[in-house]
């Protein structure tokens, strides 16, 4: 599978809201095609020759050559940057009011309490004045780290949902691997006194109302989106505005929100991140995300050094538990 080839914002941690500064210019997201059927599969995805791998070995070969889920009881194991999931249930990729987007991922996987989740929001969605979701990636069907692109995203709790409205008819798979989200800002964001609001005539009311019913679910923990949205909804809302707490700035973002549900009951060795910093986080936290500090590179004096490829989490670097999702059968 390639990888993706705009830059990848880093993902939202376990830990908290905090990251490295990066210059994040607006990425386009891009398809990514896996092998048609019969064709030469990765070295480990032929699921019946699967053997038991050393501990040593990079989890995301395994995990992302895992095609069908761990039939256990459902479960998301360990934090949403190292984990893994058990007993996963498939997003159906046509409902009433959504559809899901790169069907070659093969990313619409959750646990059951993120579909329900994705069902019930969706069937909101036309009282809101949305026509229904465009969803993006959940996790893979035993979740664990990806060939390409999140970090976070292993334990199926975490769902991408597209900005762009869902159209009046069912998208051709070729259409889904290639139609690009749309991005809701005024232009980029890694320029020196950018304006880094969204652009009028992108965003809508009908947008913030959809973020809004989802923050509203108590099942959801956290929805990053850019700070340029996170300034539009702290605007929109006029009334109750406890709902804006779980709402956090984060690079990237701008064409889609990521939805992070709760640890649900009965996940034993699930980890939580610790909630939200008290606050509507309309103030001083979004100014500093809005000005150039995040974005805008500072210069060095010295040359920078070539960054060293990383190798990618090891299967020991998961909870052990993984071990026993990887191999079930």
């Amino acid at each position: 599978m390639p990888a993706i080839t705009a830059p990848a914002p880093v993902a939202p941690s376990q830990g908290g809201d905090k990251a490295q500064l990066l210059v994040v210019p607006l990425p386009v997201p891009a398809p990514q095609n896996r092998p048609p059927a019969g064709s030469l599969a990765p070295p480990v995805a032929r699921e019946a020759a699967f053997k038991r791998p050393s501990r040593k070995a990079v989890a995301k070969t395994y995990f992302g050559a895992r095609t069908t889920p761990a039939p256990l009881a459902a479960r998301s194991i360990g934090s949403y940057a190292k984990g893994c999931l058990a007993g996963g249930r498939a997003l159906a990729i046509n409902g009433p009011s959504w559809q899901v987007m790169r069907l070659s991922r093969n990313r619409n996987w959750g646990h059951p309490e993120l579909i329900d989740f994705l069902e019930s929001l969706a069937a909101d969605a036309p009282r809101l004045g949305w026509n229904g979701l465009l969803v993006g990636d959940l996790a893979q069907p035993r979740g664990g780290p990806m060939l390409s692109g999140h970090a976070s995203h292993q334990i199926g709790l975490d769902a991408d949902i597209w900005l762009t409205p869902m159209p009046d008819r069912v998208l051709t798979r070729q259409e889904r691997e290639e139609i690009s989200a749309v991005s809701m800002l005024k232009g980029p964001s890694n320029l020196k006194n950018a304006d880094r609001g969204v652009d009028p005539a992108k965003w809508t009311a009908s947008r913030a109302r959809l973020i809004r019913r989802a923050a509203s679910d108590p099942r959801v923990a956290r929805i990053f989106v850019h700070p340029g949205i996170k300034q539009a909804l702290c605007r929109f809302e006029t009334g109750n505005r406890g709902w804006l707490r779980k709402v956090r700035p984060w690079w990237g973002h701008h064409y889609h929100f990521h939805v992070r549900m709760a640890c649900p009951a009965g996940s034993a060795g699930c980890k939580d991140q610790n909630p939200p910093p008290p606050g509507d986080g309309c103030g001083k936290e979004l100014a500093w995300w809005l000005s150039d500090e995040p974005w805008v590179p500072k210069k060095s004096k010295k040359p920078s050094k070539p960054a060293k490829k990383k190798r990618g989490l090891s299967l020991a670097a998961l909870p052990n538990a993984c071990m026993d999702v990887l191999m079930a059968r």
